[in-house]
């Protein structure tokens, strides 16, 4: 996690335990301390989901990219069209590959997603298969979750083979 995002997690928990301490003031429900504790760890617990999901996505994605046997880098070859919302509220983006060779290629593409801060929200793998030479081939990747908020793409890493 990035300093950015943990002060990011740190001022979202504060806001939270303060809202909390407020509302338990009012409810007659149980001590303020207790339903700020209570709120914090619900929030936190939330935050440590979503950072063991983008974890899990990209050691998914390692693991893919690794199975591509004797890969050559080949980030130069991809481009990405601008991100965009399906209608599930995944984060979608028009993958364009243009094999530079002159015999037929197969890609593996890691995409990433990130905010407009640039945390990493989401990692996904697209292969594109069997693009012939200097032809060009499109694929689109998806994210694994819902994203909100700004979205950006970019080209993590790319294997040709």
């Amino acid at each position: 996690m990035t300093r950015r995002a943990a002060r990011g997690l740190w001022a979202a928990l504060l806001t939270t335990a303060v809202l909390s301490t407020g509302a338990a003031c009012s409810d007659g429900g149980g001590s303020a301390s207790s339903t700020a504790s209570k709120a914090a760890s619900a929030a936190a617990s939330a935050a440590s989901r979503g950072a063991d999901v983008v974890a899990s996505a990209t050691a998914a994605a390692g693991e893919k990219l690794n199975g591509f046997k004797n890969g050559v880098n080949a980030k130069s070859d991809v481009e990405l069209g601008t991100p965009s919302t399906d209608n599930d509220g995944r984060a979608t983006v028009k993958v364009t590959v243009k094999n530079s060779t002159d015999s037929a290629k197969s890609y593996a593409v890691q995409v990433n997603f990130r905010d407009g801060s640039g945390n990493l929200l989401d990692t996904v793998v697209v292969t594109v298969d069997d693009i012939g030479p200097r032809a060009s081939k499109d694929a689109t990747a998806r994210s694994n979750r819902k994203l909100s908020g700004e979205v950006k793409a970019e080209v993590g890493r790319a294997l040709r083979h």
